[in-house]
């Protein structure tokens, strides 16, 4: 599985950004989709998450901002970013996973993209 993430970038607080992730591969029996993010000196966390049936997951410091959506006949996930604040800067990385068994999951992993937000 491939993921191709684009749509980071430079944006005052307050702004809005939206990115998008594109699976390509062997997709089949992908569950869920989503997006976490990693800011510098800290560990990656989850933001976001959608699975095939619509089910989403949102880290509380993003609810009410961020929505998830995800296009499954075009294998794509988005993330709409709004109200944006300078916490929210971080790379954020695409993800993808299979759950083949009880117990097992399997990621999946874009390259990141840059969302930087000014005070």
């Amino acid at each position: 599985v491939q993921l191709q993430a684009s749509g980071g970038g430079l944006v005052q607080a307050g702004g809005s950004l939206r990115l998008s992730c594109v699976g390509s591969g062997n997709i089949f029996g992908i569950n869920a989709m989503g997006w976490y993010r990693q800011a510098p000196g800290k560990q990656r966390i989850l933001v976001a998450t959608i699975t095939t049936g619509g089910g989403t997951t949102y880290a509380d410091s993003v609810k009410g901002r961020f929505t998830i959506s995800r296009d499954n006949a075009k294998n794509t996930v988005y993330l709409q970013m709004n109200s944006l604040k300078p916490e929210d800067t971080a790379v954020y990385y695409c993800n993808a996973n299979r759950q083949p068994s009880i117990g097992v999951r399997i990621d999946y992993w874009g390259q990141g993209t840059q969302v930087t937000v000014s005070s």
